[in-house]
């Protein structure tokens, strides 16, 4: 049984399809620049990949050249040999506490809370509409970054600003990257061997966010009432005092929304180096001795850190702490600059363990002396995702 998993950026699509008989990749690809010049995709399939050049003027047309690759390339024979499809959307509010299969009322709420998520929601919803005009009988599934973390607990998720807020608005902290904790979670339990643990899971990519995990289920998370809060990420400055916006609304002539672009676009690394959003520019211009580079990553550690020293204490003490994402996963440098600052709780790395190259395995990296176990765990959001596809839409 094959099923796709798709994950839509507001001019870019990725997807994966699944057999799921083994759980198995056969395809993946992503689509870029949909709606502006030079428009491409890539497609990789059998151990090949092929790019190609084309023109993408909206979501519907690449849903429709997607399906016909995938028939031309003989990955699928037909449409109807996908069985169903998982779209991610990065908010489902208070609404949804599992994943659930789009109805039109499903999307008519999904459009209600684009205010959560203006840079992401209406780009997901952009997708989901292509697709069931292109494969209208295919059962498909919204996976919410936001399920995995309605377990935590009201006085972790509510904010000290005016209650009525919360009940008129719904301000309140939502947490994001839920589907990466949900696959980390479920595979810590593997490794630990136990269901009751106490972990914290960092997830650093280009987004990054920091979640303490109790049991399997979401304690508490950095991210807040948008992905725009908690640590500081490549190009997102994470939290600061709100006041800073009105002094630059002043200062700039700015209005609310330009200077929150600047916060979510031109500021993280990008906005402290000067020299790109990528952290392993950052880091490489560092070590050839820019002092803002270097100013980048101490506050980009320092800000991990005070998360991670934060839930340990709210935990009691943990079990584990997990590297996960493209960053956590790939860079050595950073899990030590990381880790090598709680030795002083007695966790320590295996030197030798960490500088091995991620091989797509979960590992262990943390030396027998530490007081808790230090994993990477590469995460796998899209086949969390092909399994909700599954199980939602065999209930239907």
């Amino acid at each position: 049984m094959k099923v796709m998993a798709i994950n839509a950026g507001s001019s870019s699509l990725k997807f994966k399809i699944f057999e799921m008989n083994g759980e198995q990749v056969i395809a993946s690809g992503l689509f870029e620049r949909i709606g502006i010049e030079d428009s491409f995709y890539t497609i990789k399939y059998n151990g090949e990949s092929i790019r190609e050049e084309i023109d993408l003027p909206d979501q519907v047309v690449t849903a429709k050249v997607l399906m016909d690759k995938l028939i031309a390339l003989e990955i699928i024979t037909s449409m109807d040999e996908i069985k169903g499809i998982s779209h991610r959307v990065v908010s489902g509010g208070e609404k949804y506490n599992d994943s659930v299969l789009i109805t039109d009322e499903v999307i008519e709420v999904v459009d209600g809370l684009k205010d959560l998520a203006p840079l992401h929601i209406p780009a997901s919803l952009k997708v989901i509409r292509a697709f069931k005009e292109v494969l209208p009988d295919t059962p498909m599934v919204a996976v919410f970054d936001t399920t995995f973390h309605q377990t935590v607990e009201k006085k972790n998720y509510i904010y000290p600003v005016p209650y009525d807020w919360y009940e008129k608005y719904g301000v309140r902290k939502y947490g994001y990257h839920g589907t990466s904790y949900r696959y980390v979670a479920s595979e810590l339990e593997k490794e630990l061997g136990k269901k009751d643990y106490k972990a914290i899971v960092c997830h650093i990519g280009s987004g990054a966010s920091i979640c303490a995990i109790k049991d399997g289920k979401s304690y508490d998370t950095s991210m807040g009432f948008s992905p725009a809060s908690g640590i500081m990420m490549n190009t997102r400055a994470g939290d600061i005092d709100q006041s800073i916006i009105t002094y630059i609304m002043e200062k700039e002539g700015k209005n609310a929304m330009e200077v929150m672009d600047d916060l979510n676009r031109v500021s993280g690394f990008l906005g402290v180096s000067g020299l790109s959003s990528d952290s392993r520019d950052v880091i490489k211009g560092m070590e050839e001795g820019n002092e803002r580079c270097r100013l980048a990553v101490d506050i980009f550690t320092r800000r991990v850190l005070a998360y991670i020293s934060e839930y340990y204490v709210a935990l009691g003490g943990i079990d584990a702490i997990v590297f996960t994402g493209g960053v956590g996963e790939n860079q050595i440098s950073t899990r030590k600059r990381i880790i090598d600052k709680l030795s002083c709780l007695g966790i320590e790395l295996d030197e030798d363990k960490n500088n091995i190259p991620n091989n797509g395995e979960n590992r262990k990296i943390s030396s027998d002396a530490s007081s808790a176990d230090v994993y990477v765990i590469p995460t796998d959001e899209e086949l969390v995702m092909a399994r909700d596809a599954i199980r939602i839409a065999a209930n239907r």
